[in-house]
Formats: C-alpha cells, sequence, structure tokens
C-alpha cells in the first residue's frame, strides 16, 4: 500500500486492535501497571505526565504482545504512531521510520534488541540517505533489523546468515546480501510495506524472548520462564544528520557530582551500540541543553536520584526516548544530589542523610586505586587502615625517611612494627606487614595517621639482610614498585593510578546535617597537636582518648626507657623529670589545640615489650640484662597500664604534674579545656583507688605551685571482663568510663589481636562462626553483653557517670549503633573515622525515628553543647 492509498482512506483500527494499543501517557489512566506497560512502557508514562517531550509511541501491553504479530494490529499501530508523530511512514518531504523494542515489568538481562528502521526499502532507501546525508548509518541499522527478522520470523537458520554475509563487509552490501537471502529461502521476498514489516518484526522479537538461550537466560536470573514482555512502538524521524541525530546523557558530572547534562551526541539513525569514539560533546547540540537540562532536573526531583536519558533531536527539537534511575551513579553524585534535593525542599534533611551510607562517606574520604582487571595482585592481607597508595618498596623506617626526603613515596613493607618505626611509618605513604590485626601497632598508628595499611598478609617474608621480599614464588626488591588498597587488604604489582581524596563541599552540608540528628557525641583518638587540629578538621568534638605512650615515639623513645631501664632511684628520678619537662610541652599544644572542648588523656599504658631495646639494641651491657629481665613471655596481659604505675609510683604523678601544670598555663590565656584523666588497664578497685591517690596528689601540688586548682574529672578504661563485672565498685572511685573495646575484646575471646586475625579469624569467618572480625565489629552478645551490664551497674551507683568508647569500634557503623542503643554519652575513634562516625550515629538515632534529644532540648547525651566542625 502506498502512502497515498494509506492518506486517501481513513483508517479505523479493529476493536481489538485499539484496545491493545496505548499510546504513551494512556497506561496509568487506562488502570494499567510494570506487568502490563512494562518498565519502558511505566517510565513514558511518567515523562508525559511530568510533561517532558517524548518521541511519540505506543505500547501493546504483555498479555496482547502477540497480536501485534497479526497484520490487523500491527496495521492499527502504524496508523496510530503517523497520527500521533504528524508523518507519513515513506513520505519524502517529512521522513518517518519505526522502532519496535521490548520491556519487562523489572530489570532483566538478555531483552531482544531493538529493531530499527521499519519502514524503509529499497526503493525509498536513497531519499532517506540524502535527507541524512550519509548512508551507513541507515544501512546498518536496516541490516541488523532485517537479519533478526530472517532469523527468528522467516526461519532462515542462522548458520545461512551467517555465511551469506562473510563476503559483505559494506552495509549496503549486508542489506542488498540479506534481502536477497529472504527472497530465495523465504515464503515471498521482504515486505516494503510497514505495517507487515512491524507484524514480523513483532514476530521475530518474540521468538527472540521465546528461545532456549532466553529461557536459560531467565532461569540463571530465577525469573520466571513465562515471563511476559510489552512491545514497544516508536516514531523514527528523520533528518539532516547537521540538525537531527540521538544521545545518551546523565544529570551529573561523574567527577564532580555538579548538576548538569554529561553524555554524547551521535549524528545520523540512532543505533544500539555507536562506533567508539564517534560521539560529539553535548554541547555542540543544535538544539542546545537547556530543554535537555530541563527534563533531567525534572526527573532528579521527582525520581530522587540521579537520572539517565537517552533522548533524539529532530529538526532542532529534542524529544525523550527513554529514562530511568541511573544504575550505580558515582558517589559524588549521590551526595551533591542528596544535599540539592533537600536545600530546594524537595526532600527532608534527615532523608537526605540516610541516603548516604557512613561506608560511602569513608570511600569519598580516602584516595582509592583505579582498578582495570588486569592488575597482578601480589598478596591478600587484613584491611587495616583505608585509603590507597603506590610506592616503591622500603624495609626499613630509616629506608622510608630517606626516601621521603627525597620526595619519593614509599610502602614501608615490616613483618611487624613497633614505636621505634612511628617516624619511617608517618613518612610513608602506606604500610604493609606480615603480621598483626586490626588492632596491632602499625594499623592503630596508620589509622590515626591517615596513612592507608595492610596487616597480617600471609605468606609475606621480609629479608632485610637481604633486601628483598618473598611472596610464594616471587621476589620483591627493595626499590620495587607496589599498590596498595587499605580498604580491601589487596596488594599489586606495580604503581597504579590512585584518584585523589576530595569530597564536595555537599558532604560537610550533609554531615551538619547528621550533625544535628544523632544523639551520640563523637570524639577523636588524637594524641598530638597536629593530630587533634586533623581531627577538629574533620568534626570531632574533642578527644576521647589521648594515648601518652603514643608521646614518646621515635626520637623520644629514651626518654620512657629511661625510666623503665634506670639503674637506680637516682637515675630514675632523672628520668622522671627529663619525661615531665617533655610531656608539659606536648600537654600544652595538645590543650591549646583542643580549645574549650573535652579532652581525655589516658595515662601510660602499653605492653612493656613496645619500649624495650630489642635483643643485642641495649646502650650497654647491662642495660641489655635489666631489659632481658624485663621481657615477658605474653605482654600483652603483663607489666602494663596501672601495673607499671603501681611499680614505678612516680610514674603517673609526673605525668599528672606535666598535664596540670600545662593546663593552668594555657587556661591563663582563656582557653579553658574540659579535662579528663583515665587510669587504663584496671581490674581491681584497689588499683583504681591508689592510681587515683596519685592524680589527687599531683594536682595539689600543682595547685600549692601555681595556685590554679585545676578542675578535672578522673575516671577509668574498662578492658578486662574484671572491671565489667566490677562496674559498681569501680563507679565509687570514677566518674567516668570509657570502654577500651580492643582489649575488652581480646580479652573476653582469649584472642591476640597481633596473631588471632591473621590465623583464625578467616578460617572462623569462612566456616560461618563469626559474620565479621570482632575487633573490627563489636560482638553484641559477648563484649556488648559485658558492656551493658557494666553500664547498668555503674549507673546505679552513679547515675550521671559518663559513658564512652575509644576503642576502633567507635568507627563502625554497627558498632556505633549498638553503643548508641546502650545510651553511651560518645564514641571515639581515629581522626580519619570522624566523619564516618557521625554519619553513622545520625543514621542509628534515624533509623526508627525515635526521639534524639536527652530531654532537655539537648541532643547530647554528655549533657553539655557539642561544637561541631564541618569537615
Amino acid at each position: 500500500m502506498s502512502i497515498t492509498d494509506r492518506s486517501a482512506g481513513a483508517i479505523a483500527p479493529p476493536e481489538a486492535a485499539g484496545l491493545a494499543l496505548v499510546p504513551y501517557g494512556q497506561g496509568r489512566t487506562r488502570g494499567l501497571d510494570a506487568d502490563d506497560l512494562g518498565a519502558h512502557g511505566v517510565a513514558m508514562d511518567q515523562l508525559v505526565a511530568l510533561g517532558l517531550p517524548v518521541v511519540p509511541g505506543l505500547t501493546v501491553p504483555a498479555g496482547s504482545a502477540r497480536s501485534l504479530g497479526e497484520p490487523g494490529t500491527a496495521r492499527a499501530a502504524v496508523a496510530l504512531v503517523e497520527q500521533l508523530s504528524g508523518r507519513r511512514v515513506g513520505d519524502p518531504a517529512r521522513p518517518l521510520l519505526l522502532r519496535l523494542s521490548a520491556s519487562a515489568a523489572g530489570e532483566v538481562a538478555g531483552l531482544p534488541p531493538d529493531l530499527a528502521c521499519l519502514g524503509v526499502t529499497p526503493a525509498g532507501a536513497g531519499d532517506l540517505c540524502t535527507v541524512i546525508g550519509s548512508a551507513e548509518a541507515l544501512h546498518e541499522v536496516w541490516a541488523a533489523t532485517v537479519r533478526m527478522i530472517a532469523e527468528y520470523a522467516l526461519g532462515i537458520p542462522a548458520a545461512v546468515l551467517d555465511d551469506a554475509l562473510l563476503d559483505a563487509p559494506e552495509p549496503r552490501a549486508r542489506v542488498e546480501a540479506l534481502l536477497s537471502l529472504v527472497a530465495r529461502h523465504a515464503e515471498r521476498p521482504y515486505p516494503d510495506d510497514p505495517a507487515e514489516q512491524l507484524a514480523l518484526a513483532a514476530r521475530a522479537v518474540l521468538a527472540r524472548w521465546d528461545s532456549p538461550r532466553a529461557r536459560r537466560s531467565r532461569r540463571a536470573q530465577k525469573l520466571p520462564a513465562d515471563l511476559g514482555i510489552a512491545l514497544h512502538v516508536q516514531a523514527l524521524r528523520i533528518g539532516p544528520a547537521e540538525r537531527s541525530g540521538h544521545g545518551t546523557a546523565v544529570s551529573r558530572h561523574p567527577e564532580t557530582g555538579r548538576f548538569g547534562a554529561q553524555g554524547a551526541f551521535f549524528r545520523g539513525v540512532r543505533r544500539s551500540a555507536p562506533p567508539p569514539h564517534t560521539g560529539e560533546p553535548l554541547d555542540r547540540l543544535a538544539a542546545g541543553t537547556t530543554l535537555l537540562d530541563h527534563s533531567l532536573l525534572t526527573l532528579e526531583r521527582h525520581l530522587h536520584a540521579p537520572v539517565s536519558v537517552d533522548f533524539e533531536v529532530r529538526d532542532g527539537e529534542i524529544s525523550l526516548l527513554a529514562a530511568s534511575v541511573q544504575n550505580r551513579p558515582p558517589l559524588r553524585a549521590s551526595v551533591c544530589l542528596a544535599a540539592d534535593l533537600a536545600r530546594d525542599g524537595a526532600l527532608e534533611r534527615d532523608e537526605a542523610v540516610r541516603r548516604i551510607a557512613p561506608a560511602q562517606v569513608q570511600e569519598l574520604l580516602h584516595p582509592q586505586l583505579r582498578l582495570t582487571g588486569d592488575e597482578e595482585l601480589l598478596v591478600r592481607g587484613l584491611p587495616a587502615s583505608p585509603g590507597a597508595a603506590a610506592g616503591v618498596v622500603a624495609l626499613s623506617s630509616e629506608r622510608a625517611l630517606e626516601l621521603a626526603a627525597e620526595d619519593s613515596d614509599a610502602v614501608l613493607v615490616m613483618h611487624e612494627t613497633t614505636p621505634a618505626d612511628v617516624p619511617g611509618m608517618l613518612a610513608a605513604a602506606a604500610v604493609l606487614t606480615s603480621s598483626g590485626g586490626i588492632a596491632s601497632h602499625a594499623a592503630v598508628v596508620a589509622r590515626g595517621a591517615g596513612r592507608p595499611a595492610v596487616c597480617g598478609a600471609e605468606g609475606l617474608r621480609v629479608d632485610r639482610a637481604a633486601g628483598t621480599v618473598r611472596i610464594g614464588d616471587r621476589v620483591l626488591h627493595e626499590g620495587d614498585a607496589v599498590s596498595l588498597d587499605g580498604r580491601t587488604g589487596a596488594v599489586y604489582a606495580g604503581t597504579l593510578p590512585v584518584t585523589v581524596a576530595g569530597p564536595p563541599p555537599e558532604l560537610s552540608t550533609l554531615l551538619q546535617w547528621a550533625d544535628g540528628a544523632r544523639r551520640l557525641g563523637v570524639r577523636a583518638n588524637a594524641d598530638t597537636a597536629a593530630e587533634v587540629d586533623t581531627a577538629l578538621a574533620l568534626g570531632a568534638e574533642g578527644v576521647g582518648l589521648c594515648r601518652t605512650e603514643h608521646q614518646f615515639l621515635g626520637e623520644r623513645l629514651p626518654l620512657i626507657r629511661g625510666v623503665i631501664l634506670a639503674a637506680d632511684p637516682a637515675a630514675r628520678d632523672e628520668a622522671l623529670l627529663a619525661l615531665e619537662h617533655a610531656q608539659h610541652e606536648d600537654f600544652k599544644a595538645l590543650l591549646t589545640t583542643v580549645g574549650d572542648r573535652p579532652v581525655t588523656v589516658r595515662l601510660l599504658d602499653a605492653p612493656l615489650h613496645e619500649f624495650l631495646p630489642a635483643p643485642g639494641e641495649a646502650r650497654e651491657p647491662a642495660e641489655e640484662q635489666r631489659a632481658a629481665s624485663l621481657r615477658e613471655a605474653n605482654p600483652m596481659l603483663g607489666l602494663r597500664g596501672v601495673r607499671l604505675a603501681l611499680l614505678h609510683e612516680r610514674l603517673y604523678p609526673a605525668q599528672a604534674e606535666a598535664l596540670f601544670s600545662a593546663w593552668a598555663e594555657v587556661a591563663a590565656t582563656g582557653v579553658r579545656p574540659r579535662l579528663e584523666v583515665m587510669i587504663p588497664l584496671v581490674s581491681l578497685p584497689e588499683e583504681l583507688q591508689a592510681a587515683a591517690s596519685f592524680v589527687r596528689e599531683a594536682a595539689a601540688t600543682v595547685s600549692a605551685r601555681t595556685g590554679v586548682d585545676v578542675p578535672y574529672r578522673l575516671g577509668t578504661m574498662i578492658e578486662t571482663p574484671r572491671a565489667a563485672l566490677l562496674a559498681a565498685e569501680l563507679a565509687e572511685h570514677a566518674e567516668f568510663f570509657s570502654f577500651g573495646t580492643n582489649d575488652l575484646t581480646q580479652l573476653t575471646y582469649g584472642f591476640s589481636r597481633d596473631d588471632v586475625e591473621r590465623q583464625v579469624l578467616a578460617s572462623y569467618q569462612a566456616r560461618g562462626f563469626l559474620s565479621a572480625s570482632p575487633f573490627a565489629r563489636l560482638d553484641p552478645q559477648g563484649v556488648g553483653a559485658l558492656i551493658a551490664l557494666a553500664v547498668e551497674r555503674a549507673r546505679s551507683v552513679r547515675p550521671d557517670i559518663g559513658l564512652g568508647v575509644c576503642g576502633e569500634h567507635g568507627g563502625d557503623p554497627e558498632s556505633i549503633a549498638f553503643c548508641d542503643d546502650l545510651g553511651l554519652d560518645y564514641v571515639s575513634c581515629s581522626a580519619h573515622r570522624v566523619p564516618v562516625a557521625r554519619m553513622a550515629a545520625a543514621h542509628s538515632a534515624l533509623r526508627d525515628g525515635r526521639d534524639r534529644s536527652d530531654g532537655s532540648g539537648n541532643r547530647n547525651g554528655s549533657g553539655h553543647d557539642r561544637n561541631r566542625t564541618a569537615t
């Protein structure tokens, strides 16, 4: 039938055909849903309802899809699309072709491909190519359509089709070969009539969907074998290439997250897979991007998500072919959108906060490796400190320092680290150890310094004497390049590209809103003024743990060694005086930086072996003998914490006097930190009582010397199961408790936090005994039960007792939720996890919509205003 014939006679579609054809935008009014219209039909209905420009088209519902293979329905469909588009198939002045596509109710892999160029004929192809200005694009799409119809609707075997195309490399030749093959093998030649072509195309699409391969695909996706699909017929309007084409755009810039159409534009007829590198920037669109930006913005406001659209441009007009929520949008896009929606009033602030998971905050704050899948994986270990880095292997702290001085990035690779290695750790770009877990010395120091680290790398053997690292049969030499991912625990050969961390400003906005939503305070574990400065910049409300032993690392190590290894009381007194002077300066800097915020200073607590010289490294034989006599079989359970202070009775007084004197000097400048002094590793109430007397005597000494009565609270760290059980008795002597969950986990399980993760926990997790390392995620049944018991018993004696957590669990979202449920006042974590903790605490408070205030209108359970600083 010619264009004249079809124009002259008014086509009245059969009643049954009319019911089967649903123009875009009418599905909802007919009471149809995704099961009927497919995902594409629903999406087009939404676009029309939003007043956005769409390509004219219709849907044949899934239940009626087979009717499109009948001539009457196909003819009615062609007539309806012509009416909707205001064009006629075959009209040389305003050309129109058709596209057939399919969609299921939800996301399905293996849908049949689109069939386009329906309506083109050998006689009219030349005119179409003249209009477009190029023949290749039209013939390429035309050939793909004819081939699929030939195989699935006309029964020509795929092998015959493939053989015929071997000698036809050019698109025009492929079309001619396929049409000739159909004429020879099918019952009749490939039709010129667009309705007949559409009917054949519908049969081909449905046959492809019914093929054994497609059924296997659905079975693999656990989808019903008889899952139906809706068919969609769209107008394919043809125009000059300089003013027409098609493209795809997303609503957000992938790197910045900012709103604005991002994508590519292709001239000519739309293909399912355009040739690579043939797209043009969207700013070359003849129609401009104003309407495209408007459409994307409208969709974002409606769908509350970054969106993706397919569009076409004809005669300078943009129309949408499809729209959907963007699959796996860049994280920055999600963050910026959440903030934009809330600022525009399209979303509540609490809902904007809920949209960004704590783990996503961590991802934005740390560099990431750019992986392609072709990397050489050397070894996997425990993800001890997030972030990524590349550098050359350094097998000693000294070598890491040398490389840093040369402006070279180093990865410090060691069996394990000690306090003496801290300068090298700080100079290195990353740390890799063959032993230790996520609560080991290397992990704790790396997290505090913001260095990526992988610990407990199984099979890694370091030979410093030979200058090599052996991993199985692979041998690396000092100076070889490696790349490390502290988030996954993977270590790769060579220098891999690293994305630079840099969250968008909108993350700061979301974290400020999170601060308004959460009840739980967030402090930082910070030991120096520089670390405090970093923590405050990341939003910490104070210092929840200052580990004074970390002030004796590197060059300061001889100060504490002098106290421990003193040959006589006079030598010890001299060493203590030097220690007190050094700490006084450290504390002044720390307290000045803290400002008027809370700061919890823990008096010396470290396993003794961290301060003793290694065998053969003492300064003299006598010192070597004294060190040998102090070495312990199990130093984590030996002379540490309050036990060392009771053996060296001037140790804690010296530290406390340095602290109180520093506070008095800082207070004279108008800064008054809220000071808390903490006694570590207590198991007996008598230990706490004795250590508390040391602190009180030091305060009295400073008061007598300076005339300043230093205000402070005295508390203890709950690190042993016995301390948790005796919380009521300890609360008689303590104004606050801080749960040291690293040691409490170690002692509750009887797990060595340095060894068990590498040797036991991986196996336990593989067997399903544990869902996560108890050193990474707080164990609610065991360790958590002890904390809950301690909280209950402590409050029964001292209802206003301050309660916090300062182990690394203070930065884990699930552990934070547990602490929030217990009603603790704050969590404290390494500085670089503070934003994660802020978001996690907000998610905990928002997850059930409970009242987040403490009854006084203050959302901080610690009873004082919190100082908030955005990232």
